[in-house]
C-alpha cells in the first residue's frame, strides 16, 4: 500500500463530484446555471488534469522504485 492507493480514488471521486455538480447547474438553468455551470466545468477540467497527473505519477513511481 502506498499513497497512490488513496490519491487515485480521491482524484477520480473529485472529478465525478465536480462533473455531477456541473451537469446539475447546466440543466437547472436560470441565474444559477449562468453563474455556476461554466465555472464548474472549468473546475472539472482542472480536476481531470490533476487526476491524470496523479495517475502518471503512480505509474512512474511503481515502475521506478527498486
Amino acid at each position: 500500500m502506498d499513497v497512490f492507493s488513496f490519491l487515485i480514488p480521491a482524484a477520480l471521486a473529485a472529478v465525478t463530484v465536480v462533473l455531477g455538480f456541473g451537469i446539475y447547474a447546466l440543466f437547472r438553468g436560470g441565474e444559477f446555471g449562468r453563474s455556476y455551470s461554466n465555472k464548474l466545468m472549468r473546475l472539472r477540467v482542472l480536476a481531470q488534469a490533476i487526476a491524470i497527473a496523479v495517475l502518471v505519477a503512480a505509474v512512474w513511481w511503481r515502475t521506478h522504485r527498486g
